[in-house]
């Protein structure tokens, strides 16, 4: 971080009002989807386009959302439950509610310490926190600011010396999991952030960077907000030869060269010898796979749509993989197009133990901090307890394939 600390001071009361007026309008949100069209008000466009973006046309990422909006509900109704029982147990830790906030990098280019304030508040609401890798706050400080568990998202980016430094530094700051993500090669052909411009407004020069004052005029909240937590951040979290965190740039080039492959496993399955969950499971094949290589979580993931185009939705590529691992003992996640506590249920439904929620608390972190973040999990969670109630469910355990239908398939069906 840039050394402006009188800047910083300066700033502190124009964050301090920040956190005041963008905390009251989530009065007025009742949905994800609410909270979402806030985001777009307080973050600018070639911030806010890294998070909303994927890859390519971008068919994949509305996919996802169309999957869970074409499957219907079958409740049986006549009966009536005092409580309805949330919790469950993922990769030895107990959660309040099968919602798990998944890795979002650069969570601090959208709120000061970020990925820290999150992680409270995912904490707080009794789950887990996922920091990625390519985050902002150093994960020591991340994993302090949450009473719950945390896991750390392991990328090789630095290679496998810097890996293994980051890996050692989770294990001392007691993260409860290691996550392996194995569906990043390379980076996704993500033409969102080259049309507006993004690289410019982060490597760019001070020309280049000055046509984007128009834009942050209209977003002086952001900007006060970003300076105030001391301007472009790096990545504190991969630690170079020499001691100095990676520089925030485009990583394309790191990730190309140090993709995550099953021959790697070995040797951080020895680096860590707790719970690795393998993230970025697209087929049967690689289910298995990674159950083989001792992973007992894997979670069922196109990246949010962000790195491949044109691959299935993830509740469809979870609709073909869940009924082939029921015989095993892995535990199966997903995400991807979770926007409401219904698709949660709809997940759950499916074959999945829990769900990782990414744009869904992104949004609430960009629109309104730690408040925000707080909001989202409790929509999720009171619109998961609804659905439950008027299915008939009154534990997780209830929910099954009875309880929804693919209206694609009806249709296919000619019924």
């Amino acid at each position: 971080m840039a050394d402006n600390g009188i800047l910083q001071t300066l700033l502190k009361p124009f964050h301090a009002s920040t956190v005041r007026r963008w905390g009251k309008r989530l009065a007025h949100c009742f949905t994800i989807g609410d909270i979402e069209k806030l985001f777009a008000r307080r973050i600018p466009p070639v911030v806010g386009d890294y998070f909303v973006g994927g890859a390519s046309d971008e068919r994949t990422l509305r996919d996802n959302l169309a999957a869970f909006q074409q499957t219907r509900f079958l409740p049986n109704y006549g009966v009536s439950y005092d409580e309805i029982d949330l919790t469950t147990t993922i990769a030895g830790t107990d959660v309040s509610m099968p919602v798990i906030a998944g890795p979002v990098g650069s969570l601090r280019t959208l709120w000061p310490k970020g990925e820290a304030i999150a992680a409270k508040a995912v904490g707080e609401a009794g789950t887990i926190c996922t920091l990625s890798t390519l985050s902002g706050t150093r994960l020591e400080d991340v994993r302090a600011a949450s009473p719950h568990d945390c896991w750390f998202q392991l990328y090789l980016v630095g290679g496998k010396e810097v890996a293994m430094k980051g890996i050692e530094r989770a294990k001392n700051a007691g993260y409860s999991a290691l996550m392996l993500t194995i569906d990043t090669p390379v980076a996704g052909l993500r033409y969102r952030d080259k049309r507006n411009g993004s690289v410019e407004a982060i490597n760019g020069g001070l020309l280049q960077k000055m046509k984007f004052a128009p834009q942050m005029s209209m977003h002086l909240s952001w900007l006060t907000s970003h300076f105030h937590d001391g301007g472009l951040m790096d990545f504190p979290n991969v630690e170079l030869p020499g001691g100095q965190p990676m520089p925030y740039a485009d990583i394309g080039n790191q990730l190309q060269q140090s993709a995550v492959t099953w021959d790697d496993v070995a040797w951080i399955r020895e680096a860590w010898p707790g719970e690795i969950v393998v993230k970025g499971v697209h087929t049967v094949n690689d289910a298995r796979r990674a159950a083989d290589a001792g992973a007992k979580t894997i979670v069922v993931s196109n990246h949010g749509g962000r790195q491949l185009d044109r691959v299935p939705a993830t509740l469809d590529m979870l609709r073909d993989i869940a009924p082939q691992m029921r015989d095993s003992d892995v535990d199966v996640l997903m995400d991807g197009g979770i926007r409401s506590g219904g698709d949660v249920a709809i997940a759950l439904a499916t074959g999945a133990k829990a769900v990782l929620i990414g744009r869904s608390y992104a949004y609430a972190l960009g629109a309104a901090g730690e408040a925000g973040v707080t909001t989202a999990l409790g929509m999720l969670r009171a619109e998961l307890e609804h659905t439950m109630r008027q299915l008939g469910c009154g534990k997780l355990e209830d929910l099954n394939e009875s309880h929804v239908r693919d209206c694609r398939a009806i249709a296919a069906a000619g019924v």
